[in-house]
């Protein structure tokens, strides 16, 4: 009896071992994983002040002008450090843009500019989905900021396309495809494949569950 005891002792510790081994091993393949992903974008995040229809009709008009200003400064760039120092270059005038934006439409609400690292949803770009966890952004907080907010990516250029297509231009993936390895590729582009899905699951549940380290 002693002996059969001990065989189930034994197997229970083994099992207990191969689990915690498997959750160490799949909470290190989830943080390099969405570290990697994370550091190849920079995204916009534009908070409005209330969620009344003249403040979220407000953000949209602000969100056009940020836009535009941002695509004629980093047209020509070819990597998202280079767009995060324009951007801080000239976080001033993204200030006066937005102010002079919401002025043209009646509105004298202050505007909070930070270009840091902050946590964001899943969020899908056409035939592209991002992870929840931790990117740099450059955010926007209009007046109390207490409505809802707007996201896109900036770099790769995934803001400048029409969502609703549901198609990310080839220029914008192959950005993608030269700042991450291909198993992050996979996994963020939608595949089919249900080991990837598995996997981009997996990344959520432990980002939702603040399991993943913020990037120093």
């Amino acid at each position: 009896m002693k002996n059969i005891l001990k065989k189930y002792k034994l197997v229970f510790i083994l099992i207990f071992l191969l689990l915690l081994y498997t959750f160490v091993c799949a909470i290190s393949y989830a943080k390099v994983t969405s570290e990697n992903i994370a550091d190849s974008v920079f995204r916009l995040h534009v908070i409005a002040n209330s969620d009344s229809k003249e403040d979220q009709d407000l953000k949209y008009k602000v969100r056009d002008s940020l836009l535009d200003y941002m695509n004629s400064i980093t047209s020509n760039c070819t990597s998202k450090e280079e767009v995060i120092e324009i951007a801080k270059d000239h976080s001033k005038n993204f200030e006066e843009i937005a102010i002079n934006t919401m002025a043209e439409n009646g509105y004298a609400y202050p505007v909070k500019i930070e270009i840091g690292q902050f946590d964001f949803p899943t969020k899908i770009y056409g035939d592209i989905s991002f992870p929840s966890g931790t990117y740099d952004a450059l955010k926007v907080e209009l007046g109390k900021a207490k409505g809802q907010n707007w996201w896109c990516v900036m770099f790769p250029p995934l803001c400048f396309i029409d969502i609703s297509s549901g198609v990310v231009p080839d220029e914008s993936k192959q950005y993608l495809k030269d700042n991450i390895g291909e198993e992050e590729y996979a996994l963020i582009s939608n595949d089919d494949n249900p080991e990837f899905k598995f996997k981009f699951k997996l990344l959520e549940l432990f980002a939702d569950n603040k399991l993943l380290s913020a990037k120093k």
